[in-house]
């Protein structure tokens, strides 16, 4: 069983052991926008013992089974495609969605529940935001990631190096984040109130998958896509 390094951050451990995520997503413990952090300073953020923490993620590498994808040594072509045909398509399906449902509980519930102006207004902007990031991803960056990859020349872009949509994408990342934690706050981590419909439940429900699929989904992009494409190009320049 492989040992756990609190040095090491925690983006490296989900990128090198997937299923260890679970026990991140169960400690709100932030491994895509912040999987830079060590993990002994990710624990210490949190208010928790690393030798405990350390204790869940070794016991994650025995109970679950091995990754059947493993993103750190797949062709980036099949990375982007993954990302693109998995988490954009849920996106593109569950934000209009999630906004309609949003809207129908703040209509029957906004005067009991006044946060939920917030929780609407946040969503909004969110969604606002992460649509066009997609577009960009989509158009720009993964195109220019699969040409550096499988072309046989070096290719020359208009923005320069990699590194600099990938600089963007990184900067919408965190405040993707910031949102899916205000969102986290503002619905007191996703309980459900006293007297909630079914589509009141239905609204906490859809959010938190929200945050939990885009927490792998930036991971796989923040930890594993942009490192490696940031590598692949420097490593063509010395040739």
């Amino acid at each position: 069983m492989a040992q756990v390094n609190v040095n090491s951050s925690v983006g490296n451990w989900v990128a090198t052991h997937p299923q260890t995520s679970r026990v991140f997503e169960a400690l709100q413990i932030d491994y895509c926008c912040g999987g830079g952090t060590s993990l002994e300073q990710a624990c210490w953020d949190r208010g928790l013992d690393p030798k405990q923490v350390v204790l869940q993620l070794e016991q994650s590498l025995v109970d679950e089974e091995p990754p059947t994808q493993d993103w750190s040594h797949a062709p980036l072509a099949d990375l982007c495609d993954h990302i693109e045909q998995t988490h954009h398509a849920y996106l593109k399906v569950e934000l209009p969605r999630l906004t309609k449902i949003v809207a129908k509980v703040v209509d029957a519930h906004g005067t009991t529940h006044p946060e939920l102006a917030m929780v609407q207004e946040v969503f909004a902007t969110l969604r606002a935001e992460l649509e066009p990031h997609m577009l960009k991803e989509e158009q720009v960056l993964f195109p220019a990631i699969r040409q550096l990859e499988q072309s046989a020349d070096d290719p020359s872009f208009p923005f320069g190096t990699v590194a600099n949509p990938i600089r963007m994408m990184e900067q919408e990342h965190d405040d993707a984040g910031f949102a899916l934690s205000r969102l986290h706050t503002l619905t007191r981590d996703y309980q459900v109130p006293e007297g909630a419909c079914n589509t009141y439940r239905a609204m906490l429900a859809g959010l938190r998958h929200l945050e939990r699929d885009m927490h792998r989904h930036v991971h796989k992009e923040n930890s594993i896509l942009f490192p490696r494409a940031i590598e692949l190009e420097g490593a063509r320049e010395k040739v």
